[in-house]
């Protein structure tokens, strides 16, 4: 990836701190983008991504300072827990906006760029098992990574050949707020336990799972979902049953 120019949208922290620091580990421009100012060893753009203006902000500071975009990987993303009975109209629309909508408009404008470029791109859509199976207590986050998959496979169609989209779909992962998700240390330990590979995931992991959709090692690879849960979620049924099971 060496001179690459990458973007990756909310790259600060936990998941997408990792993300960015595979794509520089591999030799590529990144620059970030976050809605507050932070202190920051790589680019960074002050931008909300839900905003379409601040979109197009964005984009055009990237393309003016290196001339190019070569990658996005729209990170920016999540939601606080909410039971679907109680969250307001407004919390909903706004978890929408963040997990399918930007990642839209971000998408929208640097297709733009990488259709006039010799090269092209690779856009990176970061999803959430959340989006492929109940989501209970985020259910509008999970329904907005359902469709951010099926977005990414409908923008491959469109944009192909010159720009290629691919999702990453990722199971828990353990980041400075796991324990926020998980209660304390042993709530993030119970979990890494119920999960086939004995562990949680880690930001590197996903960093590189994407580097690899992004690379020329994926030059063929678009429209397609790459999961990276270290196996799932053992049933439920293999716990509750008195049958012998393997472990």
């Amino acid at each position: 990836m060496n001179g690459e120019v990458v973007l990756v949208t909310g790259g600060t922290r936990g998941v997408g701190l990792g993300i960015v620091h595979a794509f520089a580990k591999a030799g590529a421009q990144v620059v970030t983008c976050g809605r507050s100012e932070v202190d920051s060893e790589f680019r960074y753009v002050r931008a909300d991504v839900r905003d379409p203006s601040q979109v197009d902000t964005l984009i055009e500071t990237v393309v003016a300072e290196y001339g190019r975009l070569d990658v996005v990987v729209n990170n920016a993303g999540g939601a606080p827990p909410a039971l679907a009975a109680s969250a307001s109209p407004r919390l909903h629309q706004k978890i929408v906006e963040l997990n399918l909508l930007a990642p839209l408009h971000v998408s929208q404008r640097a297709n733009t760029v990488m259709q006039q470029q010799d090269s092209g791109g690779a856009i990176v859509m970061i999803g959430s098992v959340s989006g492929t199976r109940p989501s209970p207590g985020t259910a509008a986050y999970g329904a907005a990574k359902a469709g951010l998959a099926n977005l990414a496979t409908s923008l491959a169609v469109e944009w192909a050949p010159k720009v290629r989209v691919n999702t990453v779909v990722v199971g828990p992962v353990d980041t400075e707020l796991s324990q926020v998700h998980y209660g304390d240390e042993a709530g993030v330990a119970a979990v890494g336990e119920t999960i086939p590979m004995g562990r949680m995931a880690t930001p590197a992991d996903v960093g590189e799972a994407c580097l690899y959709l992004a690379s020329p090692a994926a030059a063929y690879v678009t429209g397609s979902t790459l999961t990276v849960h270290g196996g799932g979620e053992r049933p439920a049924f293999l716990s509750a049953s008195n049958a012998e099971v393997p472990k």
